[in-house]
């Protein structure tokens, strides 16, 4: 997927809950494990797999399929977040309008997990990040931020922190610390 410099977002993540489930396969099925006599009886688990990205999620934690199929898309929309990426013209760069509102007046990234822009800013700023050669400082100056809060915003999420570690070593780098 390119972008140019005006429409940087992971398209899928800007979909609705209702549009990004028609993309993918749905299966409900029976999972093992604790939960009851329900839990062998109805088919409560839930696997996305969405066919533009070829991403699989599953949720079977709760005995509700209703809640298992939320779950799942929570997850697959943190995957899209992770692994989907699109180039990013350094030249012409500057931080989209969501990552921009993400951004305080105080040049800091404010952004929550349980922000409903939390995926979509993720996605760009890997997206900056990977078109960086995974060098945080430079990735930092090209969002606006510094590189401390650039740092502090991607270890505050445990699963982000790692997904950023693994891009390092691809691109041949050292995990941060």
């Amino acid at each position: 997927m390119n972008r140019d410099a005006n429409d940087r977002s992971n398209r899928h993540l800007e979909l609705s809950d209702g549009d990004l489930t028609r993309q993918c396969d749905v299966d409900l099925y029976r999972a093992s494990g604790p939960g009851g006599q329900k839990r062998n009886k109805v088919s409560s688990a839930v696997r996305l797999r969405h066919r533009p990205s070829g991403l699989i999620v599953t949720a079977t934690e709760s005995r509700s399929q209703h809640e298992n199929r939320a779950r799942a898309l929570r997850r697959l929309r943190r995957a899209l977040a992770f692994h989907v990426r699109s180039d990013v013209d350094l030249d012409a760069y500057r931080p989209g309008e969501l990552l921009a509102g993400c951004i305080s007046r105080q040049s800091r990234l404010s952004v929550g997990r349980r922000d409903h822009r939390y995926h979509r800013a993720v996605s760009e700023i890997l997206d900056v990040l990977a078109a960086c050669d995974m060098k945080v400082s430079t990735a930092a100056a090209r969002i606006g931020v510094s590189t401390a809060n650039l740092v502090a915003f991607l270890k505050a999420d445990p699963a982000l922190w790692a997904r950023v570690g693994q891009m390092r070593v691809t691109a041949g780098h050292k995990p941060l610390r």
